[in-house]
């Protein structure tokens, strides 16, 4: 068969092995995102406001540093550690569901000082009367005998920066403490200071909070201190872990919080991976059935590409999440679409008396345009969800472009290869396949005017729900506060729950059952980002039996950050989308395109709120998909009224247009039907975790399938007319 195909099979077989080598074992290949495997993330924004310009621009980078040395300590696995933007850093921990702790270690600032306690009685007084004197502090003590008032010369004498060494040690009644080691130079000083103050107490402060404030009984050369403070051995083994990895140069606050629990996060996975396996499933009994002989060669195409997949993830590192699960899924649907308009074209050049062979090479050839057109749009949507995703989000994308790539390898070169080698050696290979949907000859274009009434009324009436709902649409993610997943070891009310809610002072939280009934979970939304309240709450009515699933807090500024984002992304996706359609066509049909774009957009927001359903970052990821995904479809249609209008110079435009719909309906639906089985496989199976995402992409799907016929295109002719 020549050279040329003997290096299209090795080509293949080498990416077929790169791929294998790539992902087996896949336990160890693959990483799983937060979502599947529990964790969290914090995202820190860093307090520079009292650092000098020169420091301020070092401060995120050292901060970094840190607490990178704090978490390889912790033991964490492949913890995630970035600097985002200048002042904000992004730590990823999976398999830590212990918060408090690890927000301790992550956000304590660690800036330990030794002070003197002022001996002076009056200056003493002075200060319990409400006039601390300048040059001193007052601070709160808290000791074996209670607390009580200390006056502090506000002057450091020795800080953490000559600290070299830091363990847990026990004191003479066996209470835990933390030991310390001070360098040559500090060892010096606090071998002087002890020297020069003994029977005057030395306030030991870390992050301003004094720990003790032992008397000096005599001097200490070997530059050894100790910190007690009545801790258990686990909190002496974090903080000296933290003194250890040395202070942070600024103050860091935690404005956002992530967290899966370990079980919730295994639960996904199952149920993702279920759906994922019925919806490929669908597709494999499909293909063949319709296609014959035809759909088996998909077939092999498709478990190919998704090898191809996996070895892409491992290669790149990449970590599966719950929506890059989704991604798979919906990405071997868009893989069906090119084997779907491929052999549809090459059904034509059959039916036209072209030889198999001449019907194959036809076919690629004429359906190439259109695949890369409408997979190329995918692909820009998905590089700005990666660009203004976060988590999970970037997962979908990644997994999602990746998927496109291999597809389009798949779909293009591994089946046409297939082909080739079948129609050598049998030159009349059977190239039969069913059809469901013959020629049509329906006036699609003769009811555009009832098409544009019912989009304005859907349209209307979604964007008052939207409207009326105001805050109620948004999850937590733009809103603000905190969301938690609360799952109870025995039956809870749910009017109790709201009324221990309120009583703690949480008044008008959102509360919903999550799931099924009978798995006894909540989720629990309320404006405060805090969560002490909710398990304070949860462990009165259920006697502690609870567990805290998940858990988002989401700060002020992130949520305005995130809401920004959503909309830069949504306003980038439709002008790269509007400036690539214009270039491959002409601007009215590029007009056209983006009109029908924000159409199919506001209409599955409008039915997503009369859903109830609330809006969050998997649902943009959804609205943003469909985007790219809906154009495909407009793409195939104008494709076919470019080639059209070549061919049938004199005829109206009308119905050149009309006669293109009616030639691709089989296919507009057939590549519609594909993504539409996979993603039903997901909204029934995947589980709750998913089930927002599932339910916006069916939306999405089907009123694609309505736009690109009555709205898209009567859009073009009413545009040529005029």
């Amino acid at each position: 068969m020549g050279k040329y195909y003997k290096w299209k099979v090795l080509l293949i077989i080498a990416a077929v092995a790169y791929s294998l080598w790539s992902f087996y074992p896949p336990s160890q290949k693959i990483n799983m995102g937060l979502d599947l495997q529990g964790g969290m993330q914090l995202v820190l924004e860093v307090d520079a406001a009292n650092l000098s310009e020169d420091a301020r621009e070092d401060a995120t980078d050292r901060v970094v540093e840190i607490i990178r040395n704090r978490i390889d300590e912790f033991g964490v696995r492949e913890p995630v550690i970035t600097k985002q933007g200048s002042l904000n850093v992004v730590v990823q921990l999976p398999g830590v569901t212990d918060r408090e702790r690890a927000k301790e270690i992550v956000g304590k600032t660690a800036h330990l000082e030794f002070k003197l306690v002022s001996n002076d009685t009056s200056l003493a007084t002075q200060a319990e009367q409400g006039k601390i004197p300048e040059g001193y502090e007052y601070k709160e003590v808290q000791d074996a005998f209670g607390s009580s008032k200390l006056l502090l010369d506000s002057k450091a004498l020795l800080t953490g920066e000559h600290l070299t060494k830091a363990w847990v040690g026990f004191g003479q009644m066996g209470e835990a403490t933390v030991q310390l080691q001070f360098d040559h130079d500090g060892a010096k000083l606090f071998d002087q200071i002890t020297f020069q103050n003994i029977g005057r107490q030395l306030a030991i402060v870390l992050d301003g909070k004094v720990h003790s404030a032992p008397v000096i009984r005599d001097r200490i050369p070997n530059g050894q201190g100790v910190i007690s403070g009545n801790f258990t051995p686990e909190e002496a083994s974090d903080l000296s872990l933290i003194l250890r990895a040395g202070a942070l140069p600024a103050p860091v606050k935690i404005i956002e919080e992530r967290t899966v629990g370990s079980s919730l996060g295994q639960d996904s996975v199952q149920k993702g991976v279920y759906a994922g396996l019925i919806g490929t499933l669908l597709v494999f009994v499909f293909m063949p059935i319709y296609y014959l002989l035809p759909g088996v060669v998909a077939v092999v195409g498709l478990f190919l590409y998704g090898l191809f997949l996996l070895g892409s993830l491992a290669a790149f590192g990449a970590s599966l999440t719950l929506p890059g699960i989704a991604g798979f899924v919906l990405s071997i649907g868009m893989a069906v679409d090119a084997n779907v308009l491929i052999f549809e074209r090459i059904r034509e050049e059959k039916e036209a008396g072209k030889t198999s062979r001449g019907a194959i090479a036809a076919g690629y050839h004429k359906a190439f345009s259109a695949i890369l057109d409408s997979n190329l749009t995918t692909i820009l949507t998905s590089v700005i969800l990666f660009i203004f995703g976060t988590g999970p989000i970037k997962g979908f994308a990644v997994t999602l472009t990746l998927g496109i790539i291999a597809s389009m390898f798949s779909a293009i070169f591994i089946t046409r290869v297939l082909f080739d080698f079948l129609s050598h050696h049998n030159a009349n290979l059977n190239l039969k396949m069913m059809k469901i949907i013959g020629v049509t000859h329906f006036a699609f274009l003769k009811g555009r005017v009832l098409a544009y009434g019912f989009s304005f009324v859907v349209l209307a009436l979604g964007v008052v729900t939207i409207l009326y709902r105001g805050n109620e649409n948004l999850g937590v993610e733009f809103t603000g506060g905190t969301l938690a997943q609360i799952q109870f070891a025995e039956s809870v009310d749910i009017a109790d729950l709201r009324g221990g809610l309120e009583k703690a002072g949480l008044r008008g939280a959102v509360i919903q059952h999550y799931g099924d009934r009978s798995d006894n979970q909540f989720i629990i939304k309320v404006a405060e980002p805090d969560t002490e309240k909710i398990e304070a709450v949860a462990g009165q009515l259920a006697s502690g039996k609870y567990q805290l699933q998940r858990v988002d807090r989401i700060g002020a500024s992130v949520s305005d950050d995130l809401t920004k984002k959503a909309l830069v992304a949504v306003a980038l996706s439709s002008l790269g989308i509007l400036i690539y359609v214009g270039w491959r066509f002409e601007w009215k049909f590029a007009f056209a395109a983006v009109v029908a774009l924000i159409h199919d957009t506001v209409f599955t927001f409008g039915v997503y709120s009369l859903s109830g359903r609330e809006i969050n970052l998997p649902t943009i990821a959804a609205i943003l998909t469909i985007m790219g995904y809906s154009v495909n479809d407009t793409i195939v249609t104008f494709d076919r009224v470019r080639d059209n209008m070549k061919l049938m110079r004199r005829a109206k435009f009308e119905d050149v247009v009309n006669l293109s719909i009616n030639q691709t309906l089989s296919r507009t639906i057939l590549t519609s039907l594909t993504v539409i089985l996979t993603t039903l496989a997901l909204f029934l199976f995947g589980g709750a975790a998913i089930n927002d995402f599932a339910f916006t992409m069916l939306i999405g799907f089907f009123v694609g399938i309505y736009s690109t016929i009555f709205v898209a295109n009567s859009i073009i002719v009413d545009m040529k007319a005029r």
